[in-house]
């Protein structure tokens, strides 16, 4: 690949307290909490709405806010979930189907009503200006044009830990060969009468590869959640081997996707039947349901030993309690019976919870960066536990408040760790182990 070089003057659009970059679950939790802090915040997301992978890529549920005991993602995730049952979305316990439209609406809402923050949609992060350890301007492109965005904290909410490695910050991404799991084209599907659904949706799966059905035979079937009077949302297939930092390895994913998703059609609604004999496919997302992409070196990297050992840590700024949930590398048969066990066993009992240190929010090269989001610096494992929504939720919202005291010295690392968790427990923060 040839070279070129290319250079611009471009102009300084906003000069803030605090930037975010991506309106998903941790990006709006963190300019809220930010911004109720009395700081100055921009918010940049790359689509025409917040709420990230919920509403881009129509991921159906919120997996669990509490562990059956507590809820965990108390605070900005506590406001979300009740105005989620304010709005009668669908819930099994603590798990949530996600009407899309009536969360975006909840999202924009929450935005708007904050006058301390600046946003933008169709806004997209494309590099970073620093100086040795610090950034010092966040580089954005819009239809507008390209501008800089100068701030005293930065915060990456990214999914992907974009501004991060613009940065130089490093990172891994997937096993010990690069590979990550699998990504979803998730859907909405109408004509279901749920009233008529009390079954596995896997349960006649075999019945379908003896017929020839499916292009991969993919044990691994998450399902459908209820997000609507007749509507579900749908969690259902894989496109392997894609790499989320790689556009032509997203455009074949979402190729890939679309492909397969008509045998699921004709699945549900043959081979199943009761409650889907007049489901279809009303739409896909518009981008795929990633997993896992890259982890942020960081400060701590939260470990599978921590999740084991229920681990306590004296910077806790959360906790969380979902499952290791890593989806099958391959669609074979060894590969769905390895993520059965390891997704029945490597779960908590009911009260159950491990800590999330603040130290995973901090990137190792940075001073004055955070991250947040199923990127942080973690295990691969334990990425899989906790890139959930709710999860992002708490880590977004300790990011912002972290931000917010921050921007004193403009160093992460210089913030009191007792007052950051004094500021959490004050707004609904669920840290039991804190003073």
């Amino acid at each position: 690949m040839s070279g070129i070089i290319y250079s611009k003057e471009i102009s300084e659009k906003y000069n803030v307290d605090i930037c975010v970059a991506g309106g998903g679950p941790s990006g709006i939790s963190a300019a809220v909490a930010a911004a109720r802090q009395g700081c100055s915040v921009f918010l940049a997301e790359s689509q025409g709405f917040f709420g990230g992978l919920a509403t881009t890529a129509l991921v159906p549920a919120f997996m669990p806010f509490d562990n059956g005991v507590n809820f965990l993602a108390g605070g900005i995730g506590k406001e979300i979930y009740d105005l989620c049952v304010e709005n009668n979305f669908y819930l099994s316990g603590s798990t949530v189907g996600i009407h899309i439209e009536k969360y975006k609406r909840i999202c924009d809402n929450l935005i708007l009503r904050e006058p301390n923050i600046t946003y933008s949609f169709f806004t997209n992060l494309i590099d970073v200006i620093k100086d040795g350890e610090k950034v010092e301007y966040a580089i954005f492109n819009a239809k507008s044009g390209t501008f800089a965005v100068k701030a005293k904290i930065f915060i990456d909410c990214t999914g992907d830990g974009d501004l991060c490695v613009f940065a130089g910050n490093s990172y891994v991404m997937g096993d010990e060969n690069g590979k990550t799991m699998p990504s979803t084209l998730c859907t909405v599907w109408g004509g279901i009468d749920w009233s008529d659904k009390n079954f596995s949706d896997a349960k006649e799966l075999e019945r379908a590869f003896e017929d020839k059905l499916f292009t991969q035979e993919d044990r691994h079937l998450p399902g459908m959640w209820r997000i609507g009077e007749a509507l579900g949302g749908g969690n259902i297939g894989h496109s392997f081997d894609v790499d989320a930092t790689d556009e032509i390895s997203l455009t074949k994913g979402m190729i890939t996707g679309r492909k397969i998703l008509p045998e699921y059609e004709k699945y549900y609604r043959e081979y199943l039947s009761r409650g889907y004999k007049n489901a279809e496919i009303a739409i896909s997302g518009s981008y795929l349901g990633v997993r896992e992409s890259r982890r942020i070196a960081g400060d701590y990297e939260l470990n599978i030993d921590d999740f084991i050992n229920r681990a306590n840590f004296s910077d806790e700024i959360g906790r969380f309690s979902y499952p290791v949930d890593i989806h099958i590398a391959n669609p074979d048969k060894e590969s769905y019976e390895k993520f059965r066990v390891e997704h029945e066993t490597m779960r908590y009992k009911s009260g159950e919870s491990y800590g999330i240190p603040y130290r995973i929010l901090l990137p190792e090269s940075l001073s004055n960066v955070y991250v947040a989001g199923r990127c942080v610096s973690t295990d691969k494992k334990m990425q899989s536990s906790i890139r959930v929504m709710p999860a992002c939720f708490i880590m977004g919202q300790a990011a912002g408040i972290g931000a917010s005291i921050a921007v004193n010295t403009g160093e992460t690392r210089s913030v009191n760790i007792t007052e950051l968790q004094k500021k959490l427990k004050n707004i609904g923060g669920y840290l039991p182990n804190a003073q």
